[in-house]
């Protein structure tokens, strides 16, 4: 398994710390509104990521925190005269639900900044001890010109970041690019006692103590997207190195920006989405699969033309296996002949499937082998006679399952078996309007007033929907 290390900006061979498990994090949101749509993507892809690891047969420990005590917060507190902690908190369960409409798993631990004081303040008191950081009036500032390599994850030199910065003057500072590892109590805001007066930690130390109380030093992955590359995800580097001396993690991996129309998502753009806003308008499957649609390290250009094609893509494999479904039941009770040349053939498929995600997770082109997989189901389906056997039905059913359960489209019952739900027809009442007029087309057909049978059957294709009249009565379908 390779993986493109943003740390050495290679792909390197996958070699955990402990053989057959796999210790992961990634950094959570800032609890302070709904997740956006960049939020989302690296929240569906290590989502997925952790998938295929257990696929594989790794043991996964996936560690995702929650950012509950920041500036962002506090100033939306004060906006909405709440309590900080509060407000974080109602956004946190706002991320579980939509997570869960994502089809994200758990994590194993979820932990927040606001229970893990004690850490914080023993790895700052820590880095204060050993010259890595100095306190001025109450804040607590890390010293970066005691780490000489400040600056290797992100591959920028001392002297251009300082160049670029966007950081207040603060004469106190011994380098402008010192960053705060504590910062001192202001007037109404939240606080906590340190041996440096009250106060609240810094954004970059926290994700640091989280990680290291859960995963120790020197953990296989530490995710996040592109934009925290630097400085959050450098400055995690150089305050764990500092205060540990071992290495933080052996895998830095990063997902691409999301775009509009080419331009980078931003609220000063006016092209910023939210999941919630988003998944008003899409199934949550076919936001999945959009996202899978590229490879995480690419640009993702998020436009309505290309969620729809995700849409039919999704559409296609759905009614895949809906079908196998219905033939998987005539095979029970008929059988047919083997054929080990076509459990061969679906065997070859497994092969390609798991190729492209160990090429480092691509999940574009595992997606393009799903495609294939669907494709020769279909063919299959629509051969003359009964071709394969219950087993080999069977096991084209339990590899589309297995693809699927990498890579999360559709939910699952605890067989494993795939929950079909009414996908890009808007959910659960188009399907019974749907269902409604093949009613009404049926008594028309009953009475044998075929010109409204027709006209019916026509319209609803005009629209994009396929009615096929078969033994086992009507069966419809999106075209893809």
């Amino acid at each position: 398994m390779q993986i493109y290390n943003t740390l050495t900006r290679r792909k390197e061979e996958f070699i955990p710390r402990q053989p057959g498990q796999v210790a992961m994090y990634v950094c959570g949101p800032t609890t302070y509104n709904y997740i956006h749509l960049g939020n989302a993507r690296p929240l569906v892809f290590f989502d997925t990521v952790r998938r295929y690891f257990q696929y594989r047969g790794y043991r996964v420990i996936y560690v995702q925190n929650f950012t509950d005590i920041d500036d962002k917060i506090i100033k939306r507190a004060q906006e909405e005269k709440m309590d900080a902690l509060t407000l974080a908190e109602k956004y946190v369960q706002e991320y579980f639900q939509d997570a869960d409409a994502l089809n994200v798993w758990r994590a194993d631990v979820h932990p927040r900044v606001s229970a893990h004081l004690p850490e914080i303040i023993e790895m700052v008191q820590r880095l204060v001890e050993l010259g890595h950081a100095y306190v001025v009036e109450g804040d607590v500032y890390f010293n970066i010109l005691s780490f000489p390599s400040y600056g290797k994850l992100s591959g920028r030199r001392l002297e251009e970041m300082q160049a670029g910065a966007r950081v207040e003057v603060d004469e106190r500072k011994r380098h402008p690019m010192d960053f705060a590892l504590w910062k001192a109590a202001r007037p109404g805001e939240p606080a906590w006692n340190s041996p440096w007066g009250p106060g609240r930690p810094g954004w970059h130390i926290e994700c640091s103590a989280m990680s290291l109380k859960y995963l120790g030093t020197g953990f296989d992955i530490h995710g996040g997207g592109s934009d925290l590359i630097f400085p959050h995800h450098e400055n995690e580097v150089a305050q764990s190195e500092a205060a540990t001396g071992q290495p933080l993690a052996r895998y830095w991996m990063h997902n691409g920006f999301i775009t509009v129309n080419q331009e980078k998502m931003s609220k000063s753009l006016g092209n910023f989405f939210l999941v919630r806003e988003i998944l008003a308008q899409y199934p949550p499957a076919v936001v999945r699969f959009f996202l899978l649609g590229t490879h995480y390290r690419s640009p993702l250009d998020f436009d309505d033309q290309k969620l729809e094609a995700a849409g039919r893509g999704l559409e296609r494999v759905r009614n895949c296996y809906r079908l196998l479904e219905e033939r998987l039941e005539r095979a029970l009770e008929q059988g047919g002949p083997e054929d080990d040349r076509w459990l061969a053939e679906l065997e070859r498929l497994r092969g390609q499937f798991t190729a492209a995600m160990d090429d480092d997770f691509n999940t574009a082109l595992a997606i393009g082998v799903l495609f294939d997989l669907v494709s020769e189901i279909n063919a299959a389906l629509h051969r003359e006679g009964e071709a394969y056997s219950r087993r080999a039905w069977q096991a084209a059913r339990k590899l589309l399952e297995e693809f699927n359960q990498v890579l999360g489209i559709f939910k699952t019952a605890p067989d494993g078996k795939i929950i079909l739900d009414s996908g890009m027809l808007a959910g659960e009442l188009t399907e019974k309007l749907i269902l409604l007029i093949i009613d009404l087309r049926q008594q028309a057909r009953a009475k044998k007033d075929w010109a409204t049978a027709d006209r019916i059957r026509d319209n609803l294709k005009a629209l994009g929907i396929v009615l096929e009249d078969t033994p086992r009565g009507v069966r419809w379908k999106c075209l893809g």
